[in-house]
């Protein structure tokens, strides 16, 4: 072997350090703002965000007309856009790309989970493209439940910390999901 192979050879447990404790300080500063968006986002304005009308085509389903929910899905304005204002905020304290996206649960058995606002870089471990809502993930399930952030490695490259979103009551109405890639991808897009 040559002595170029053999040192990038010897280098490789340093970078896998290196990667560690990068995805380690990552963690920190996901949970951070995941605990940050847990105070700083009302819980009493999330639950006026879907409208009454949206939620009653969301709990049923028209086999005539497969896509009945998502076509009268709305929402109230001056709600989403004041919790979205407050979303974006959150996702700039850190110094890396990141999404806080709102989750909130939805009508049906079993229980269902919908996505009520995304953020710019369309980043989630949960989303499925295109769906209004979704079976309840088990972690999201534990925040609902017991009100603690749970940090989510389940997708190759992102990293979720899941954390509650409370009401004046202090009720948990949602949760929020605070996610980054380890490693951009910047021909996501493109593919």
């Amino acid at each position: 072997m040559t002595r170029r192979l053999l040192s990038r050879i010897a280098m490789l447990p340093l970078i896998a350090a290196s990667c560690s404790a990068q995805n380690t300080a990552i963690d920190k500063q996901l949970d951070e703002i995941a605990r940050v968006a847990s105070v700083m986002v009302d819980g009493d304005v999330c639950q006026r965000i879907v409208t009454p009308r949206a939620l009653s085509f969301m709990s049923k389903r028209d086999p005539r007309d497969q896509w009945a929910d998502s076509d009268n899905y709305d929402v109230d304005d001056a709600a989403f856009n004041r919790v979205k204002k407050t979303l974006i905020r959150l996702s700039m304290l850190a110094d890396f790309p990141l999404d806080v996206n709102l989750w909130l649960p939805a009508p049906g058995t079993p229980a269902r989970i919908q996505i009520a606002i995304r953020n710019h870089n369309e980043l989630s471990q949960f989303w499925d493209w295109g769906k209004l809502s979704q079976e309840m993930f088990p972690e999201m399930q534990t925040v609902l439940t017991t009100g603690k952030r749970v940090t989510v490695k389940q997708k190759p490259g992102l990293i979720s910390v899941l954390a509650p979103v409370r009401n004046s009551l202090d009720e948990i109405t949602g949760l929020v999901e605070v996610v980054t890639r380890v490693v951009p991808d910047v021909r996501e897009n493109v593919k």
